[in-house]
């Protein structure tokens, strides 16, 4: 299984979002593109997808941008996934009569990563990636002289 940009740029803005300071501060998304180096005009169709997913919201006026709509631990990465690449990843394939044994053999194979890595998904919530990202950068602090 492959990371798509789409569903990567949705999680580095996430993370951006949730960025424990910025909790009550909205982010504009030539903000969120700077810190994250992501193209401004995919960001915006991105963040619009997740604003109807119920993943963010937005906030109009010169004040405004976006915020999480839900807290991080509430955020699972599948629900970002499915919101970005649709609901395609979790369908059953179907095997036909007219399948060969080996390409049964390979198709349940096939199902049977794609479950747990569906699972997988499930397991971890947004506050995780944060956790994480804050523990790197503990053990790698940056100085500056």
């Amino acid at each position: 299984m492959e990371l798509s940009s789409r569903v990567e740029y949705a999680l580095l803005a996430l993370l951006e979002l949730a960025t424990p300071y910025r909790k009550d501060s909205p982010l504009t998304v030539n903000e969120i593109a700077a810190f994250q180096e992501i193209p401004e005009r995919y960001l915006d169709q991105i963040l619009n997808v997740l604003r109807r997913a119920g993943l963010v919201q937005s906030l109009r006026g010169a004040k405004g941008g976006y915020l999480l709509a839900k807290q991080p631990g509430q955020i699972n990465l599948l629900e970002v996934v499915v919101a970005i690449q649709g609901d395609s990843s979790r369908k059953d394939q179907k095997v036909s009569e007219s399948e060969t044994i080996e390409k049964t053999v390979v198709l349940e194979i096939w199902e049977e990563v794609r479950h747990t890595s569906l699972s997988v998904l499930e397991k971890y919530t947004l506050q995780d990636l944060c956790q994480q990202r804050d523990d790197r950068k503990q053990v790698d602090p940056m100085y500056y002289i």
